[in-house]
């Protein structure tokens, strides 16, 4: 049975080559262009940081997708879309920007190793103007595949604010959890910031001790299945995965691995 092409959408919080590779950025690399060779269609979008050089990576702005205000405790925070491709294939880059939130040499901690204060704010931003995004692209995805942390609010607006979005309709959401990340905290007033006035507090209540753990258990328990990259996951966290579809990360033919996932959760 010829399976069909699916629409696959990538959303991570790093990216090789823009970043530093890390286990992160290293998979949202491999990964995508394993699917497409598969003959699927994807589309990849990260976070701006400031550190990616935008002449060395020829990025330059798509004016038609630009003009999103994302709104975070009353204040408008314009969006930026910018696009580059990866040298030597066939894959573009859609990347997510703002001069407040995105504009500093740094990717989540400033020069001191301190945790950026805005990093509550950074994340709203990012898995909203993701959504926002891909809905003005009028692209409906069949599968979001979320990865590192700063994506971690994508599955529960999914499951909200999202959910009567045709462009989304059907869509199923894989969320990558990975060796913890960051030790600090999003503060006290993430869960109220991100409810973005329209989320229902029980939906959230899992994010709100605002830490990694935290943040994993939240996405895993919106998401429709869950991949583990992680060496090993606490029991705390793992507890929350239950009966959903799970699949352990491996580096052998982790397209075939990916793309098996991907058919169970469209044909579920």
């Amino acid at each position: 049975m010829v399976q069909k092409k699916k629409k696959i959408l990538f959303v991570s919080s790093e990216m090789a080559p823009f970043l530093e590779d890390s286990p992160v950025a290293t998979i949202a690399r491999l990964l995508p262009q394993a699917i497409q060779e598969k003959d699927n269609e994807i589309r990849i979008l990260v976070p701006r940081f400031g550190v990616i050089n935008e002449r060395r990576n020829r990025l330059h702005e798509v004016v038609r997708l630009s003009g999103i205000n994302i709104t975070i405790d009353d204040n408008d925070n314009p969006l930026i879309i910018k696009v580059a491709s990866i040298p030597q294939t066939k894959m573009q880059v859609y990347f997510l920007d703002n001069e407040d939130y995105f504009h500093r040499k740094a990717v989540y901690s400033n020069d001191k190793g301190e945790f950026f204060e805005d990093n509550d704010e950074r994340t709203i931003f990012f898995c909203k103007g993701v959504l926002e995004t891909v809905k003005k692209l009028g692209w409906a995805p069949d599968i979001i595949h979320c990865q590192g942390w700063m994506t971690s609010l994508i599955p529960v607006y999914l499951k909200t604010i999202y959910k009567d979005e045709p462009v989304y309709r059907g869509a199923k959401v894989v969320y990558s959890i990975f060796d913890k990340e960051f030790d600090q905290n999003l503060g006290k007033d993430f869960t109220r910031k991100a409810s973005l006035n329209a989320v229902p507090d029980n939906h959230l209540e899992c994010f709100a001790p605002g830490d990694h753990d935290s943040l994993q258990i939240g996405a895993i328990t919106h998401a429709d299945a869950v991949v583990q990259v992680a060496g090993s996951v606490d029991p705390s966290i793992a507890k929350h995965i239950s009966d959903k579809p799970f699949m352990q990360h491996s580096e052998d033919q982790q397209g075939d691995h990916y793309a098996s996932l991907y058919d169970k959760l469209c044909n579920h």
